[in-house]
């Protein structure tokens, strides 16, 4: 009898820009092609309500990124953030990406809102603390790393007892853990370099008017392996998990 797959929940959080999934695809794609081949992965639409039922279904979830911002609470955000407390009160592990590190820090009594200098968009270098030595999910990677970034909100204060692991000078909440096995990353290890410079492509209206030099940052988009490679780590973290 061949053992069964662990199981993974995508909360899919909203859509990234039509031309840019015309091209490459949507962000449960980006992260299906991250996560290991040795996971059972479902996608559900949290946007249009769709919610796993019992967390205790799952053996790992991962939130995506979006074009919503967490301070309007919307309905279906809410509902979302409320299964997210279950989640992390069962121990079952979990990465929130961008929106989804902004609503685990939410749910949990964090405080989520615009970032008070504006956005960070681009190939940026994010720093791990000495808190990320022992991290299951940091703990082997390089104390700086390149990642690929684009936000405009930003986890303002973390939730009570969570374990800052990686911050930048602009973004003191770059990574965070609650508990064993619960993160928030602030960076997109899903977006290939490629993805990157589409993002800046399409934002270059909104760069140009908010003093950005879209042209220089576009070439100085570089590739990401290690922020790309935290998949792999938590998809193997995950089955090891479920090996027990």
């Amino acid at each position: 009898m061949t053992p069964q797959k662990p199981r993974v929940a995508i909360l899919k959080t909203g859509s990234t820009y039509p031309a840019i999934e015309e091209q490459f695809g949507d962000f449960d794609q980006w992260f299906l092609r991250g996560l290991s081949p040795g996971l059972d992965v479902t996608v559900f639409n949290t946007v249009a309500g769709e919610l796993p039922d019992n967390p205790d279904d799952w053996d790992g979830v991962v939130v995506t990124g979006s074009p919503a911002m967490v301070s309007n609470r919307e309905a279906w955000s809410e509902r979302a953030a409320q299964w997210l407390i279950r989640v992390v009160e069962k121990e079952i592990p979990l990465l929130g990406v961008c929106y989804g590190h902004q609503l685990l820090a939410h749910a949990l009594g964090g405080e989520v809102g615009y970032h008070p200098q504006g956005r960070e968009s681009g190939t940026r270098n994010v720093e791990l603390l000495a808190s990320a030595k022992d991290d299951l999910l940091f703990g082997n990677m390089p104390n700086t790393f390149s990642a690929q970034l684009t936000h405009m909100q930003s986890v303002l204060s973390l939730p009570p007892g969570a374990v800052l692991l990686g911050r930048n000078e602009f973004e003191p909440h770059q990574a965070f853990r609650v508990g064993k096995c619960a993160w928030g990353v602030q960076f997109h290890p899903e977006f290939s370099s490629t993805v990157m410079r589409a993002y800046l492509g399409v934002q270059t209206p909104d760069l140009e008017r908010e003093g950005f030099d879209p042209s220089a940052m576009i070439d100085s988009v570089t590739d990401a392996p290690e922020a790309s490679g935290l998949l792999e780590r938590f998809s193997t973290l995950v089955k090891e998990n479920h090996a027990g």
